[in-house]
């Protein structure tokens, strides 16, 4: 891992965050032409395969399933700063950006992802395998947060629309925190066991899996203060790049929505990127620690930090989902709970999860 670091790859993933941070500082609160937006976007992505990197050194040296946590809690940071910062800037049209967002956090990783990852890890090893015990523990609880932050209120009547009321809402928060935390303390403490990638049932995976040496506390504190600049620079360049996205959005006459799914696959990217890797080695667990680790993040750390925010945001926050989305979120939920029961899956079954994202992201195109 040492020696990556000293690669021209990883010279590259240094040297990122830090143009990065340089570029934020330039452009903070100007206009910006189009050739800078040009350059913006190259640095913005280019941020987020660095910070995918730097996350994956930290990991590699906490272990597992301290990794997954350490990567979705980085990309939550994003995703909560993303949101906060274009609520500020947006108005009415923002009401239901965090909605739109979380909700699309929840269809990519409980579909996109965990589908993604399925499909690679049987078709290169024949049965993808993992630990049905930690899997539908952690999709239980996404199942539970969805439903208390995005399906009740569009049924409660304290308030008009698909809103909650204060009590409400604080109510949501302080269950979205709880939830979290208990379900940290499960994977990291009392049963990490549930959590560790397997080979074969019951069996933990083997040494040879470990495809490279633990780098060094040294190596692995620089990465996590690089990964903290990579997370700046993303979440900094997105917002100034954002009134573009919102005005191509509105000039290719799509719903304002498709901003919320814009945000959630741009932040979602290292996610993806590392669960597929894993997958790639066999190791499913891991691909699934960090598919409902994120929607899990998503939605138990989002919520809270958007409730807060809500005491100053001068507009409305409207967090209830529409008919044909909570349909969408019921079928997710009841295949999710079907595939992770066996603990183990095919390409169907992938294939399934991947199918489902699809339907989500051609309806929220052509609602």
């Amino acid at each position: 891992m040492t020696a990556r670091l000293r690669s021209p790859a990883a010279q590259w993933t240094t040297l990122v965050p830090v143009l990065a941070v340089v570029l934020l500082a330039l452009t903070w609160g100007r206009e910006l032409p189009g050739w800078v937006v040009v350059l913006v976007t190259a640095i913005l992505a280019g941020s987020v395969l660095a910070a995918v990197h730097h996350a994956e050194v930290v990991a590699h040296r906490v272990g597992e399933p301290f990794g997954s946590l350490v990567l979705a809690v980085a990309v939550t940071v994003i995703e909560v700063a993303l949101i906060v910062t274009l609520m500020l800037d947006g108005g009415d049209k923002s009401a239901t950006l965090a909605r739109d967002t979380v909700f699309a956090a929840v269809m990519i990783t409980v579909n996109g992802i965990l589908g993604l990852s399925l499909l690679v890890g049987s078709l290169r090893h024949g049965t993808a395998v993992f630990n049905s015990e930690g899997t539908g523990a952690a999709l239980a609880t996404v199942a539970t947060l969805a439903t208390l932050s995005l399906v009740l209120p569009t049924f409660t009547t304290s308030k008009p629309g698909p809103e909650f009321s204060t009590v409400q809402l604080t109510f949501a928060a302080v269950s979205s925190l709880i939830l979290y935390a208990l379900f940290v303390a499960t994977q990291t403490i009392r049963h990490r066991d549930y959590f560790l990638p397997i080979v074969k049932q019951n069996e933990p995976a083997s040494p040879e899996q470990e495809h490279a040496e633990a780098p060094s506390t040294r190596t692995a504190l620089i990465s996590l203060g690089l990964l903290g600049l990579a997370l700046v620079g993303v979440v900094g360049l997105a917002k100034g790049v954002s009134p573009t996205i919102e005005s191509g959005v509105d000039a290719a006459g799509l719903p304002h929505s498709v901003v919320g799914v814009i945000i959630a696959l741009l932040v979602l990217l290292p996610e993806t990127i590392a669960a597929v890797r894993a997958s790639r080695r066999n190791q499913v667990q891991t691909s699934m620690n960090l598919a409902l680790g994120s929607a899990m993040a998503s939605i138990g750390l989002t919520i809270p930090a958007v409730a807060l925010a809500s005491l100053w945001l001068p507009g409305p926050l409207v967090l209830g989902l529409g008919n044909t989305h909570m349909v969408l979120l019921a079928l997710t939920m009841v295949v999710g709970a079907l595939t992770v029961v066996p603990g183990r899956a095919t390409p169907l079954q992938g294939g399934v999860h991947l199918v489902l994202l699809a339907a989500y992201l051609e309806l929220a195109l052509n609602p």
